[in-house]
């Protein structure tokens, strides 16, 4: 990213709760950022981009990631950055991971510009550390070389079966990095990869990143209670030669139980648009589902 963006233009806002303590730099850029923090309550939130034919990946090898969808917008990079910034811990699958290998899930690695000032509201909002880094694996087939666990620079937390266990065990495991197991050999709920989170790390905010099939057991669950959707201006286009995923993948609402979110913002940066909708009352945003 090349030096700082132009401040995002508020279209519409309807977002209420607590305003975080932006710093100057943040709060000039996005505009207030508000979320409901009720004492003792957790807020699990999604981030993702999408192409204007819902596209969230191009699934070939390199281009995998967000980047190629959002035509690495620094809007795109700045809302992100925002968000882990926010956040106890970024949740991952191991697709997710595979397509973007170098990464970290933290404010500093995807927009570097703004550094100082994602510091400083981690900070304000007493988090210091970098978010946790949660990938959730069912089989553990993960090259535990990898920077994200090799670096130091974050705390790792893999979510994975027994089966994964044994596999990543298998490997040397650097001590930034933990592995919880839990019961049963198939999906892993999203409740148990939350439960293992806050027994990890005391949490307040969640952020969830990806992949489809991830966020499809959120949803499934009723569990995520807001969506960051950034809108890039790209027709991707779908043939038979290659599956490119949608927001959710494996799971199936409508027409039987159709998932409806209401409208909280709507922000533009140039041609992008940045779309936030709720997905439960207020009096849901609580951890005792």
């Amino acid at each position: 990213m090349n030096g700082p963006v132009q401040p995002l233009e508020s279209v519409f806002d309807q977002s209420q709760g607590q305003a975080l303590p932006l710093p100057e730099e943040l709060l000039t850029l996005y505009g207030p950022l508000q979320f409901p923090f009720p004492p003792g309550k957790l807020s699990i939130v999604g981030n993702f981009v999408s192409t204007l034919d819902g596209v969230v990946s191009l699934n070939i090898p390199g281009q995998a990631g967000g980047g190629p969808i959002s035509g690495e917008s620094p809007h795109d990079h700045l809302v992100m950055g925002l968000l882990r910034a926010v956040a106890d811990a970024v949740i991952v699958g191991a697709g997710t991971l595979r397509a973007v290998p170098d990464h970290r899930w933290t404010a500093t690695y995807v927009a570097p510009t703004y550094a100082k000032a994602y510091q400083e509201l981690r900070t304000r909002l007493g988090k210091p550390e970098s978010p946790l880094n949660v990938i959730v694996t069912v089989r553990g087939e993960i090259d535990l070389t990898l920077p994200v666990f090799q670096t130091g620079d974050v705390s790792v937390l893999l979510v994975t079966t027994s089966e994964g266990e044994a596999r990543l065990q298998a490997q040397a495991c650097p001590p930034s990095v933990r592995i919880v197991a839990a019961p049963g050999s198939g999906v892993l709920p999203a409740q148990t990869i939350v439960q293992a989170v806050c027994a990890a790390r005391p949490c307040q905010v969640l952020l969830v990143e990806g992949g489809p099939q991830l966020l499809g057991g959120f949803f499934a669950e009723q569990m995520l209670d807001e969506l960051f959707l950034t809108l890039a201006p790209q027709v991707a286009g779908r043939d038979t030669s290659t599956k490119r995923p949608g927001l959710i993948e494996g799971h199936r609402f409508a027409p039987e139980h159709p998932v409806w979110g209401t409208l909280l913002s709507v922000k533009r940066g140039g041609s992008h648009l940045f779309l936030r909708y709720a997905f439960s009352p207020q009096d849901a945003w609580r951890y005792d589902r």
